[in-house]
């Protein structure tokens, strides 16, 4: 039976050699230490990287548009200290939480709005909408830490079947995720935005527009984000999503996805998120300071952006 070049697409991506490395890290921090490879502890990992691989997945959309997004740790710090104020001060559960979605849904609208009609480059316009967000949570929480007063853990510590819920919702939103991009109009054209904006406007796509639909998209991921880590957390500081926009970029980037636009896939920024949670959890697991921990994840997000331009270097 002869095999096609084209079959073996995936041992030849940056998918399969993320495969390889977490297969090689969780073999060697299992020997190292046999608890690292048990069933609670892979729950765990999933536990530890779902409010971040939500975020990663509202990354990918706009970093395949062309986009990106520094404010969604500003965002997060907003709808979560929002939501809990709003609980302190005797509203019901409900209110609160449509309220913190609704938040992250205007604030990305506005970030879209900002970045598709004054045409601010999206980095610039973004990182300034991060410390307006981040101020405001300020002003309401007064920079106080504030506690949760009503019952709402079953997204952030909850189970169905034995399965932690947050591993379900990550699993379904990166499904979601890759059925949007491949299976859609929307997704094709967010795509052909990322591979060449003139073209795509040219092909009578209103980019513009789509640039709105897709920030606003990313505020609804980022608000179910904020939902999951407040149940989990019970408690948030104005400055609790702060460092998720960055790490988010390295998963994705990680995965393949290129800030240029266009390029990676939902898989590799799946796998990207994975790999820091497995490096993370298997350094915990055998001790390793927290000073070395941010040498290696610096050391593989570099390796990672080395690796994805090889093959563009050759060209």
């Amino acid at each position: 039976m002869n095999v096609r070049v084209n079959d073996l697409w995936f041992f030849k991506s940056q998918s399969f050699f993320l495969v390889l490395v977490i297969a090689l890290i969780s073999i060697v921090a299992g020997i190292l230490n046999p608890n690292f490879m048990t069933k609670s502890n892979m729950f765990a990992i999933f536990q530890q990287v779902a409010v971040l691989g939500i975020v990663t997945m509202s990354m990918v959309l706009l970093l395949i548009s062309g986009l990106i997004d520094l404010s969604v740790g500003g965002m997060i710090g907003l709808s979560t200290v929002i939501i809990t104020k709003l609980v302190m001060n005797g509203m019901s559960l409900e209110f609160a939480l449509i309220t913190g979605v609704l938040v992250c849904l205007l604030c990305g609208f506005l970030n879209g709005v900002i970045v598709s009609k004054t045409k601010v480059v999206p980095l610039i316009a973004t990182l300034g909408m991060s410390y307006v967000y981040y101020g405001v949570a300020l002003v309401i929480s007064g920079g106080l830490f504030l506690t949760l007063t009503m019952d709402f853990d079953f997204l952030g510590r909850g189970k169905i079947l034995g399965i932690p819920v947050l591993m379900i919702i990550f699993l379904l939103v990166t499904a979601g995720t890759h059925i949007l991009l491949k299976f859609t109009t929307y997704g094709r054209r967010i795509v052909a935005m990322g591979g060449n904006e003139e073209v795509a406007f040219l092909a009578g796509i209103n980019v513009d527009r789509y640039k709105i639909m897709n920030y606003t998209l990313s505020g609804g991921l980022i608000a179910l984000a904020s939902l999951v880590l407040l149940s989990r957390l019970g408690s948030v500081l104005a400055n609790v999503g702060n460092g998720y926009e960055l790490r988010a970029l390295a998963a994705a980037v990680i995965g393949g996805v290129t800030f240029e636009g266009g390029r990676g896939t939902v898989l590799g920024a799946f796998l990207g998120v994975i790999l820091l949670g497995v490096v993370a959890n298997a350094m915990n697991i055998l001790n390793v300071s927290s000073y070395y921990q941010t040498v290696v994840l610096g050391a593989i997000i570099v390796s990672a952006v080395v690796i994805s331009n090889i093959g563009k270097i050759k060209g």
